[in-house]
């Protein structure tokens, strides 16, 4: 399936949610193709062929958006090294959720929940040891006894009460056991940045030096259509920087996306004396902050 088609085949599945989407991201490089939002849900998303594509370089990019934003990342992709991507299984690229279109599906319009993972070595879920237990209990087995059903050792079995994850052939056997299900579902929306990926935000000093000196926390992205993500409290601006002749396909794209992130756009130009918009975006010639003195003067800046 093509680039287009895929993308036209998520955007399909959110906006049959209920989500608003924001205008593809068209710009290279690119950490994300779609921002997505619904009530308090947000969602940054990547949308590749092969999700072995995406790189260590665009999961961080999309952690750090997602970590600032209080998003979640998502990859849909169709494919993983020469297989498919199975319906109803999560995959993993560098800690983020990689799901097929239909795994979307049925997520976001259905209700149905993946309940598999991918690891290397084979299909896993994650038990829910308290339900295993009282099944176990209830049906008067020790853990011997149940361990003996499994092919597994007692350690094991106390193990798996415990939360341990399995394999997807154990977690069937239990449920042929005992009739009820003991597999806990995998809730995509419940991101955890994964202490494994080796983070890099550092920000040269040289790069929008106003902002240091009201006081803004700056965050400089690798791949986003915005080169900063800068924090005034609680209030988020997707910001970028350069001359006017780079700004303007820039300013019109992070204004869609900050209005679906709930955020603020602001372009700053080089080359550029006066103050205008474009679209939802603020574009200001960076004369205008020398005369701000904090960052409540930038959101109120912003926001006239």
């Amino acid at each position: 399936m093509s680039q287009e088609r895929l993308l036209d085949m998520v955007i399909s599945v959110m906006l049959t949610a209920g989500y608003d989407v924001s205008e593809r991201c068209s710009l290279r490089p690119r950490s994300f193709d779609l921002i997505a939002g619904k009530d308090e849900v947000l969602l940054v998303i990547k949308v590749v062929s092969h999700i072995d594509s995406v790189s260590e370089e665009i999961s961080r990019d999309m952690d750090a958006i997602a970590r600032h934003l209080g998003a979640s990342p998502l990859i849909i992709g169709e494919r993983a090294r020469d297989a498919d991507l199975e319906r109803g299984t999560v995959y993993l690229r560098y800690g983020i959720y990689a799901i097929s279109p239909a795994t979307l599906y049925d997520y976001l319009v259905e209700g149905v929940p993946p309940l598999i993972y991918a690891h290397p070595g084979g299909l896993y879920v994650n038990l829910n040891g308290d339900v295993l237990k009282g099944l176990r209990e209830r049906h008067q087995l020790s853990l011997g006894d149940l361990a003996r059903h499994l092919g597994v050792s007692r350690r094991t079995i106390s193990k798996y009460e415990d939360g341990m994850s399995t394999s997807l052939e154990i977690a069937i056997h239990l449920e042929e056991i005992f009739d009820e299900a003991v597999v806990e579902s995998i809730d995509l929306l419940s991101y955890t940045s994964p202490t494994g990926v080796q983070r890099d935000e550092s920000t040269s000093q040289e790069i929008l030096p106003d902002f240091r000196r009201m006081g803004v926390e700056i965050y400089q992205m690798r791949r986003a259509p915005f080169q900063v993500l800068a924090m005034v409290e609680k209030e988020t601006i997707l910001t970028c920087y350069g001359t006017a002749q780079r700004m303007v396909k820039r300013a019109a794209l992070i204004g869609n996306i900050s209005q679906v992130a709930r955020t603020h756009a602001m372009c700053i130009v080089s080359d550029y004396k006066k103050k205008k918009r474009i679209g939802k975006t603020l574009v200001v010639g960076e004369e205008h902050l020398k005369g701000l003195e904090d960052g409540s003067d930038l959101i109120q800046m912003i926001n006239q």
